[in-house]
């Protein structure tokens, strides 16, 4: 969902090269119905969008039904950021972007929306993997998909302080550090909605998740 037909066109051959069935749509209405009619498995969007913006769309769309969302944007602000993760997004490329790079991204979106495991209790915390369901003290918790991904990643080894650079890789398969504000800006979306409590900051090395 990108308004440039240029760079839409652009994704779009290559994504389809790459084996996907892509759904095209070029402003924010269109969009929302596109994903109604369709359903796809994620959703590429860019934020910049006619009639209402990509983060209307992923509200709307986050609104119905939990699914992974990629956006693009020109703009590289923590602000933007923020609002973003607030609305349901996962991950963020920022133009200009290589082809091989979207597409590593979706495919990596895709993989950890995918895998299943067993149901587990840490403190106030349930995590039901199978289901990608969250509870604190017995209360649903709305997470979009790579914030369960890295919730889960934090509760898999509990207590234990996992590095920015380690989280990068296990959870955005990410090789170098570039992204390591994307690991705060996630954790700041969590603590929002799981309470501040659950998630230790160890200063200058990373996170930890404290369920007691």
């Amino acid at each position: 969902m990108e308004d440039e037909p240029t760079i839409a066109g652009a994704v779009v051959a290559r994504l389809e090269a790459e084996g996907f069935e892509v759904a095209l749509a070029a402003d924010g209405p269109s969009a929302v119905e596109r994903d109604a009619a369709f359903g796809p498995d994620m959703i590429v969007l860019d934020v910049m969008l006619p009639g209402f913006d990509g983060l209307e769309v992923c509200r709307r769309v986050q609104a119905r039904r939990p699914v992974p969302v990629l956006m693009l944007t020109a703009r590289d602000d923590e602000t933007d950021l923020l609002v973003g993760l607030g609305v349901g997004a996962d991950d963020y490329v920022t133009k200009p972007f290589s082809m091989r790079e979207l597409v590593a991204r979706v495919r990596a979106l895709l993989r950890r929306s995918a895998q299943t495991a067993s149901a587990e209790s840490l403190g106030p915390l349930a995590i039901d993997r199978a289901a990608r369901r969250v509870r604190v003290d017995g209360a649903e918790v709305h997470l979009t998909p790579i914030e369960f991904d890295l919730l889960d990643c934090l509760a898999r080894t509990p207590g234990t302080v996992l590095t920015r650079a380690v989280l990068l890789a296990e959870v955005w398969d990410w090789a170098d550090a570039a992204g390591e504000r994307v690991v705060d800006t996630h954790v700041k979306a969590l603590r929002r909605k799981l309470g501040a409590g659950l998630i230790r900051t160890v200063h200058g090395v990373g996170y930890a998740l404290e369920p007691s």
